[in-house]
Order: structure tokens, then C-alpha cells, then sequence
């Protein structure tokens, strides 16, 4: 897949827990290739790899505080960040 964005970008493109059987070197690598083709396309992935969160800019998931009740978060990691520096 990534080799046909190479030939043809797309402007987006949405992964769904492609780094699932992936061991952590190969997360990594996974990581590498998403930060560089990021550049000219823009990723949206699902994922559960703590490897592969940390390089994410923003997150976005989904809660239960109370049964029955979902509530969507979003973390800007830059915000987040200078915030707990502070």
C-alpha cells in the first residue's frame, strides 16, 4: 500500500490497526514510514500500540464514563505537552 502512495499520493488515508501483528522494531519502521509520507499525505490510523501513539500529533478515542453513556476525547500531544511543562 504504501509503495502504491509513493506512485500516486492520495490526499488521505485511513489505517486501521495495520500495526497489530507487528513487533516493535517493526512498529518503528512503521512509525518512520507514516512521519516521512506525512509530509504530503494526511493519516488517520486506528491503533492500540503505545509505539504508534506517541508519534501521533493529535489522539482522539472514545470513553465510558457511566454505562450506556460514550463520550469522544481529543488530546492535542503539543498542548498537552507545553502544559505539563508548565
Amino acid at each position: 500500500m504504501f509503495s502504491i502512495f509513493r506512485l500516486n499520493p492520495a490526499p488521505f488515508c485511513m489505517l486501521d490497526e495495520v500495526d497489530a501483528p507487528l513487533d516493535d522494531a517493526n512498529v518503528g519502521r512503521f512509525c518512520n514510514l507514516v512521519r516521512e509520507m506525512s509530509e504530503t499525505v494526511q493519516f488517520i490510523y486506528i491503533s492500540h500500540n503505545k509505539i504508534a501513539m506517541e508519534m501521533a500529533a493529535q489522539l482522539m478515542g472514545v470513553t465510558m464514563q457511566e454505562p450506556g453513556v460514550s463520550r469522544v476525547v481529543a488530546v492535542d500531544v503539543e498542548d498537552a505537552v507545553k502544559m505539563a511543562q508548565a
